[in-house]
């Protein structure tokens, strides 16, 4: 919703309708390497030492923490063998994050991100001798971004230690990532269930291998890999209805595409009533222009005014976007965050329909007459960054939003998202470099500007509203529609035996318990009375996938083709 909500606000001028990417195909899961190290170059045996490994995802994936928030998702837990010779005594996880995905806007979770880091202590017992030795270990963890969940996996690893006589030094080798281990949460290590703290038992009652015989009897008419909102999951089933492709654009035609749109609503704040009229004073006041002597120079002059505004939008997203990097997910799912981003933009809103004034424009000709009109470069720059902080409540809007989708995007490990802010000022000082070599590119004020800021006043409020409805629903959840799990089968033998005798379409839910994005769209994309409705003549199976590497589970989603949870299959009888 929020990047939707951007578009509209850097597309006020053009009215454009934006599709959204709603899934990508083939994710399989993210590929994970690990770097092991312990403290010393050696350990002393009827002693402790202290070791750690880092572990590092591919972009855009996350871990669950050791301790989840939900008790159905898998923690992530690091185990090591143990032997008489080496016993395990404390395992020190990384400090949990807070991040809100698309998939659960009102929830946060509790991940680790792309990189982290997780200690040991072992104790060797006295009787060890001088050696080598490898102890085995295990990480359990279960990735997911914002399309989907992986199964849950173990990764093996191997601890070098080597020790030496009680007399022999030992010396610091540990590498720099070492002192990112949180030591002081270090605790006794803890059995955990594989499938998570109280994940039930599969619910699926295949044990044979019946059902593939009659679903060969059918051809797949439609898969959605990943999440999806309401609208999504009724734009796929619409998409499958005529035949067409279900598949969406990939990510990084997504990227390209918001880059352009953050880029080209910069360019039109330009044509703001806050904006548009102060540009031939501040032209004077860089010295560019007629003033400037030359084309060339005064092309200069322009572009250095316009990277000033880039460079302070640019370091403004920075700083709020990774300084709140930690806090921002738990921050934007809370009601007062919501309600005061509400209050903001209605006090932006009465001020486009001038009943307060909160325009600091009018300053910028006070501080930036002085000893210019020769027009020097560095005086262009600090004017460029002096206006785009005094730019004046009809760019704030603009400025706010895409900081507030900058740091979503980037709470979910799209770094491409710290470029935002600065595309958007890059936008604004596109420009300038031609007004400053004294080309008239833009329209002249007139009382134009007063319907148009009066326009903008109206579509500010609309976002005022959105987040003051989302405030509301925060603070007071709406109750969730009727179970209607009846209406859902669980055997794939029987559900495809039924809808061959009555040739009709089927469609497979494959979830499982740990996967939060299946737990999203069960309470609330497939309880929709629409997605109902739409799903009336299908015979509906919700496929229990618990254990993607274990028979039976493992045949069916191979034959299937799964990737990961959820998927969506719908199949239709072979004529």
């Amino acid at each position: 919703m929020k990047q939707a909500a951007l578009i509209v606000v850097l597309s006020l001028a053009t009215a454009a309708q934006p599709s959204q990417a709603q899934f990508e195909f083939g994710m399989t899961g993210p590929e994970v390497s690990h770097e092991i190290a312990i403290e010393t170059d050696a350990v002393h045996a009827d002693a402790t030492f202290r070791g750690a490994a880092r572990f590092s995802l591919s972009d855009g994936w996350h871990v669950n923490a050791h301790t989840p928030l939900e008790e159905f998702l898998i923690p992530t837990v690091l185990r090591l063998e143990e032997t008489p010779e080496f016993v395990l005594e404390g395992v020190a996880y990384p400090e949990h994050r807070l991040y809100t995905f698309d998939f659960s806007p009102d929830q946060p979770l509790a991940v680790y991100g792309e990189n982290f880091s997780i200690g040991f202590i072992v104790r060797v017992a006295a009787s060890v001798a001088p050696g080598e030795y490898a102890l085995s270990g295990m990480l359990r963890y279960q990735a997911c971004n914002d399309n989907m969940c992986a199964p849950p996996r173990d990764l093996a690893f191997t601890v070098p230690v080597t020790v030496e006589e009680e007399s022999a030094p030992l010396k610091q080798t540990a590498p720099r990532w070492f002192l990112d281990v949180n030591w002081e949460a270090a605790a006794a290590p803890v059995e955990t269930s594989p499938l998570g703290n109280g994940a039930a038992a599969p619910e699926t009652p295949e044990t044979g291998d019946a059902w593939r015989a009659t679903a060969a009897q059918f051809r797949v008419a439609g898969r959605l890999d990943g999440f999806a909102n309401t609208n999504g999951f009724l734009a796929f089933l619409e998409a499958v209805e005529k035949g067409e492709d279900a598949g969406a654009p990939s990510a990084g035609g997504r990227w390209w595409w918001m880059a352009l749109v953050v880029l080209g609503g910069g360019l039109l704040l330009n044509l703001t009533p806050c904006v548009l009229p102060l540009i031939p004073i501040n032209v004077a006041i860089i010295g560019a222009g007629a003033r400037a002597g030359s084309r060339r120079r005064g092309f200069a002059l322009g572009g250095a005014y316009g990277l000033g505004i880039a460079v302070v939008y640019g370091g403004l997203g920075l700083v709020v976007v990774v300084g709140m990097s930690a806090a921002f997910g738990a921050l934007n799912s809370t009601a007062w965050f919501n309600a005061a981003i509400a209050a903001l933009f209605v006090l932006l809103a009465l001020a486009m329909f001038d009943i307060v004034e909160i325009d600091f424009s009018k300053y910028q000709a006070k501080l930036g007459m002085r000893g210019n009109s020769n027009g020097r470069f560095l005086i262009a720059l600090g004017m460029g960054a002096v206006s785009a902080l005094l730019a004046g409540a009809c760019v704030a809007p603009v400025v706010i939003y895409t900081i507030l989708q900058a740091q979503d995007l980037y709470s979910q490990g799209h770094v491409f998202a710290l470029a935002l802010p600065f595309g958007l000022g890059a936008g604004m000082a596109l420009p300038w470099p031609f007004l400053g070599a004294g080309l008239s590119l833009l329209p002249k004020p007139g009382k134009w500007m007063t319907r148009v800021k009066q326009a903008f006043g109206v579509f500010i409020l609309g976002f005022a509203l959105y987040y003051g409805h989302l405030a509301y629903t925060l603070a007071r959840p709406a109750a969730q529609p009727a179970a209607g799990d009846d209406v859902w089968g669980h055997s794939l033998e029987q559900g495809l035996e039924q809808a061959l005798e009555e040739q009709r379409p089927v469609i497979i839910d494959f979830w499982a318990t740990w996967c939060k994005n299946c737990s999203v769209m069960d309470r609330a994309t497939l309880r929709d009375e629409r997605v109902l409705s739409r799903l009336e003549n299908h015979v509906k199976i919700k496929y229990q996938a618990e254990a993607l590497s274990e028979a039976p589970v493992k045949d069916v989603v191979a034959y299937f083709h799964v990737l990961g949870l959820p998927t969506f299959i719908i199949l239709e009888p072979k004529e």
